[in-house]
């Protein structure tokens, strides 16, 4: 029988568990967040506090009469297409400066959304993206109604929500996807509530986004593209038939920065 050093076999294993151990990487462990100071502002039982805008693009399909269909189900702002190509936002009556918002999402594959930031009734504003779909993005930021910039993204969906593709084919803004590809179905699970975070601080923006407690996006603009104060606004885009697809948010809370 031929014999081999024990020294190479102890080095042989060494490298075997060290190539199975990098193959098995830690995911990135969520922030750890001073949440004193958020207030409430939904109460989970009506939109008190809150109205339909009918005065974006998104609700032209009804000649800006209806700005898609938003109720409260289990707790939750439910919204979607209230006739086939016709969405909308729901806002808040009160509008912000500096701020941070967190709240948890279970929207259907398919709608594209948004939480928008400093918005205005006609929808203007700056997008944390939930462009929740094939081929869109999560916690990116979008200048809507602003040019289309900013428009920075560090992944891309791949053919549903289950799977991404890194880089995105969008500039990243020199902020790359602290989640592998290979490691997404681990992150994210669809069928579950997950939860979304975002402050926008200051005109020139600075913008940091955070998706389960991991930060995704943290942009600094350069010049200023849009008011100071808005409201706070979630989007239903239009096009397509999405009446019987939905997007749900609950748990929504802000804390005003000074």
């Amino acid at each position: 029988m031929k014999k081999f050093p024990l020294f190479g076999v102890v080095c042989t294993l060494a490298v075997a568990l060290g190539l199975i151990g990098s193959s098995q990487a830690e995911l990135p462990k969520p922030e750890k967040f001073d949440d004193t100071g958020f207030e409430k502002i939904f109460n989970g039982k009506d939109i008190t506090g809150w109205h339909v805008s009918t005065k974006t693009g998104h609700s032209r399909t009804s000649k800006n009469k209806t700005g898609g269909r938003w109720v409260v189900e289990d707790s939750a702002i439910v919204g979607s297409q209230d006739i086939p190509g016709n969405g909308g936002i729901i806002i808040t009556d009160k509008k912000y400066k500096n701020f941070e918002i967190v709240l948890e999402m279970k929207n259907d594959d398919g709608p594209d959304s948004g939480l928008f930031l400093r918005c205005t009734e006609d929808g203007k504003c700056y997008q944390a993206m939930i462009d929740y779909h094939k081929g869109g993005n999560l916690m990116g930021i979008y200048g809507e109604g602003l040019g289309g910039r900013p428009h920075l993204r560090n992944f891309d969906f791949g053919k549903d929500v289950t799977e991404i593709v890194v880089p995105s084919k969008q500039p990243d803004g020199g902020m790359k996807s602290p989640v592998s590809a290979a490691d997404w179905p681990k992150f994210w699970n669809k069928n579950e509530w997950n939860e979304l975070r975002a402050r926008i601080e200051g005109n020139p923006p600075h913008i940091t986004t955070w998706i389960r407690g991991v930060k995704f996006m943290d942009h600094k603009e350069t010049e200023k593209r849009h008011v100071e104060e808005g409201g706070i606004a979630l989007q239903v885009h239009g096009g397509g038939d999405y009446t019987k697809q939905f997007v749900r948010y609950r748990n929504i809370r802000v804390k005003e920065l000074k």
